[in-house]
Formats: structure tokens, sequence, C-alpha cells
């Protein structure tokens, strides 16, 4: 289905160009332009198959991404071309992925740590020990993805969450699948009206397509279309109680450090805000700031605790997940390619052709097939002329569109991983329509919101 959706986006850019762009004859016809096509296409089957040919979607992602702009050298050295250009498009490209890379590192390097001072185990400990219902347990476990997503990455919350499910109970098939799809949703959404929540919303950040605090608005539409969903799924979620014995649970509190570690976290995320929006510095520098506090924390730490637990930054950062990392670089050189070649210039005439609201609503359940990060980048790099009203419609769209099937989104391939064979695609797609429901429902409150009553 993901190579269905990449084929239906491909067709969709032929058929804009084939209907009478204005734009200059570029390298889309050349040689090179159809080899670097076949090629993305190609690396974005094995990106999207990962499972089937046990290859980390990094790998691929890299390749094509490196590969293409070296190709495309070629071409452009052996036809006497100046490529002066192409080093303009690489260094713009490198500023633009670097932020990304080194903005997600730091925020990954804080999870680690406050994982290492026990800080999500505590959370777990405190859910499963009050003899809350399945019902409550639900809705719990809903709320706090909804919430903890906008800081901490859909991704990192889906797991964190799904792995408080399988302890809460792992022979309940119905509460586990139902509170699976409902945290990826929750992640999704709560990830859409913040910047730190999504790399989507964080590469439209780091574009400037809007503002920190109007990604707020984002939130009624956002929070809705997540209750709609959890009010229809919450109909399947068993009754009574999962057993506990705390006897055999033995108590866990956060480790000396670890609050501290959490008021430093929710400061760099301030001095990002701070530094981006007061001094138009890029966002990641705020992030190195709240990193370069920690390392001295961990040095303070060390000197002052020596009976204690020792705290070490850079065994932190050894523990983050750099394959995810080098995926988005992969996967956003490839996209900067295919700008590159012209190919990208063909999507500003779909968003002329059947207009920006039209189109930013197929970007959501384009994203659920393909993935959100390249369906994003795409649209960033075309730059079609919208409104503020328009690019949050498509941050929106593309937050919340890849929860409706369930490899959509990173939140909802973490989940699979976590519960293998409790929740898959089937069981995932036999309560889709209830993810297709909160999502219109989100779009109308956008509409009234943003359209009828101008409230952003």
């Amino acid at each position: 289905m993901r190579i269905f959706g990449l084929l239906s986006l491909l067709f969709g850019l032929a058929f804009a160009a084939g209907g009478g762009s204005s734009e200059p004859v570029d390298l889309t016809t050349t040689w090179i332009g159809i080899t670097c096509l076949i090629i993305f296409v190609v690396g974005y089957f094995f990106i999207a198959a990962e499972e089937n040919f046990h290859i980390n979607k990094a790998k691929p992602a890299m390749f094509i991404g490196t590969f293409m702009f070296i190709l495309i050298g070629f071409y452009m050295v052996l036809n006497g071309m100046e490529i002066s250009s192409l080093k303009n498009e690489v260094d713009h490209l490198i500023l633009e992925i670097s932020q990304i890379v080194f903005f997600l590192m730091v925020a990954m390097t804080y999870i680690e740590a406050l994982i290492e001072r026990d800080v999500f185990n505590t959370l777990k400990y405190n859910l499963v020990s009050k003899g809350y219902t399945y019902k409550k347990l639900f809705w719990l476990t809903g709320v706090l993805a909804f919430f903890l997503s906008p800081v901490a990455d859909n991704l990192t919350t889906a797991l964190i969450l799904s792995t408080v499910l399988i302890t809460i109970d792992r022979h309940n098939t119905n509460f586990l699948v139902a509170g699976a799809i409902n945290i990826v949703v929750a992640a999704n959404a709560g990830g859409a009206w913040s910047p730190f929540g999504d790399i989507t919303t964080l590469m439209a950040w780091a574009a400037g397509k809007a503002p920190f605090i109007d990604f707020l608005a984002l939130f009624p539409a956002s929070l809705i279309g997540w209750i709609v969903t959890a009010v229809l799924l919450v109909r399947v979620v068993p009754e009574g109680s999962p057993h506990f014995d705390p006897a055999t649970e033995p108590k866990v509190t956060i480790k000396k450090g670890g609050k501290v570690v959490i008021g430093l976290g929710i400061f760099t995320i301030f001095s990002a805000v701070m530094s981006h929006q007061l001094f138009h510095l890029p966002a990641m520098w705020g992030m190195i700031f709240g990193l370069s506090l920690l390392s001295l924390y961990t040095y303070y730490y060390k000197r002052m605790y020596k009976n204690e637990e020792p705290m070490h930054v850079f065994h932190y950062m050894s523990k983050i997940e750099n394959d995810t990392l080098y995926f988005f670089f992969g996967i956003l050189a490839a996209v900067g390619a295919l700008h590159y070649l012209g190919f990208l210039n063909h999507a500003v005439a779909l968003y002329d052709q059947f207009g920006p609201t039209t189109m930013n609503i197929a970007v959501g359940f384009l994203s659920a097939i393909v993935d959100n990060v390249p369906v994003m980048s795409a649209v960033l790099k075309s730059s079609p002329e919208m409104g503020l009203d328009q690019w949050l419609l498509v941050t929106l769209t593309a937050g919340i569109g890849g929860s409706m099937i369930s490899f959509g989104s990173a939140a909802g391939v973490g989940v699979m991983g976590k519960l293998k064979g409790i929740y898959t695609f089937g069981a995932h797609m036999k309560h889709a329509w209830t993810i297709v429901v909160g999502y219109i429902v989100s779009l109308v409150v956008w509409y009234v919101q943003f359209e009828i009553l101008g409230l952003y």
C-alpha cells in the first residue's frame, strides 16, 4: 500500500506536468532525471518493505539520498554545465537537514537521560499500582500520549506508553489493541500542535511557515478529533481491572537527579523557542545550549554525589537511535534531489488546479500510505503559495493522517514492534473507521475555527 501511494503521488506529479504547467524545461525529461526518479522509487520500495527484506530503512535512504546527487554531478560535468547551482543546493540542504538532526539528537539525549533516571518507569508503576479499570487506563494512557508527545515527540511517547500497556496485561488482546490504537492516534494528534511533537511539524517550523505560537491554534482540532476516535474505540475495551500484586512488583521511584533533568529539559525547550523567536537563530541552537547545561550538570552530579550512581551525558548520546537520524538525512536529501531536478515544481500545479484545501486534505490520506516525512518534505520543497491557515492545515493533516493505517506513522510502526502479533495491520484496520471519523471531525473543527471564525 505504501508503494501504491508513492506511485499515486508520482502519477499526480506527471498529471500536473501534462496539465499545461508554465514552468520552463528542466532535467525531468533527461536520462538523469528519469534515472534518479527510478532510483528514488526502488529505494523507497526497500524503505517501505524493510520488515520483508530485514534491512534497516536508514540504509537505502542514505544510499539514494547521496547517490542521486553524485549522479547529477556527473551529468552536469559531462555536459559542461555550471555546477555552482548544485553546490548551492547541497549547501542549503545541509543547513536544512543539520538543524533537524541536531534538534532531534538533543531531544533523544534528554529522553535517554530520563529513561536512565527511571522517570518513565516510575510513571508506569504509578499507573499500574493504582488498581484502575481497563477503561480508565485506556483514557489515562491516551491523555498522557496526547500531552507528552508535544514535548517528547510522537514516536518516543508511543514506545513508552505501549510498554506500559503490555506491562499492565499482556494477555488481554481487546484491551491491548484498543489501547495501542488510542496511543498512536493520541500521540500523532498531540504532536500536530507542537513544533516538537512530530518531524513534520518541526520541518514546517524550521522552514518558517508558521511561528511557534501559531501551532498551538491546532490544539482544538487535534484534541477533538482524538476524543471522537477514543469515544468510539472505548466501546471495545473490556470491563474489569488488571491484576496487580504489590508483593511481586517492587516500587519504582525517580532516581536522584531525575527531577533536575526534567527541569533542564523544560528549560531547553524554552531556550529553543526563545532563541528562534527573539534572535531568529535556528531552534537547534537553543537545544545545543540545553545539552551543554545537561553535560555540566552531570559533571556537577559526579563531583557532589560520589556515592550515587553517576550520570554520563555521552553515554546517553551513544544510546540514541542514530539510524533514525540517518534515515531523515537520506530521505530529505533524496527529496532535495528530486526538487533540484525539477520534479517538485509540478506539485505546485496540483495546488493551482485543485486548490490548497483539497490538496492539503489529500496529503493526510497520502501520508498514511507513503509516510508523512517525504510527503511533507515534498510540500515544503515545492512551496506552493499558501496562507498561514493552509500551512497549519497541511501540518495537521500530515501529522494525524498517518494514524489511519498502522504503518502510516513512526508511532504506529514503533508500537507494532512493541506489541508483535497483537497490534497488527489487520487488527488496526478493523477499527480504522473510527480514526477516519476523527480525522474528518478534525478537518471540520479546523474549517470552522480558521475559515469561518478566523480564530488563529
